[in-house]
């Protein structure tokens, strides 16, 4: 369904692609946050909303009738940079355990606060359906 891109002298990244190239319809995610379907958040630690927005981009994407395997890129937006660092390997975790072992392209921002006071990560993504 799709190629990735990785130029062969460069080392293999680490839980994402470099490039993808696709064809078929889009499918597009808007941003993701930690609450649940009637807007409450799952809890105030990092690694749990993280959980809960990557099942949500799940949750919409479901409604395609496609799931994760056919996300192409994601962007993460977090209001707390050490916390995302320190706490890596419970995050790649919870990754797992939504996503699966599927690594689209990805970029991380941090951001000084999203629109959702209590968020602490946003994420939105993009697929490639097939044809």
């Amino acid at each position: 369904m799709f190629e990735v891109l990785q130029p062969p002298e460069w080392k293999r990244p680490k839980g994402y692609a470099n490039g993808i190239v696709a064809r078929g319809r889009y499918a597009v995610i808007a941003g993701q946050i930690g609450w649940d379907a009637d807007e409450r958040f799952v809890s105030d630690d990092f690694v749990d909303q993280t959980r809960q927005a990557l099942a949500n981009v799940i949750a919409v994407l479901r409604q395609s009738g496609h799931g994760p395997e056919t996300i192409v890129r994601m962007t993460w937006y977090v209001t707390d940079m050490a916390a995302y660092r320190t706490r890596q390997a419970e995050i790649g975790a919870a990754y797992r355990e939504v996503i699966g072992r599927h690594f689209p392209t990805m970029s991380l921002i941090g951001v000084a606060a999203l629109a959702e006071p209590r968020a602490k990560v946003e994420i939105e993504c993009t697929a490639v359906l097939p044809d």
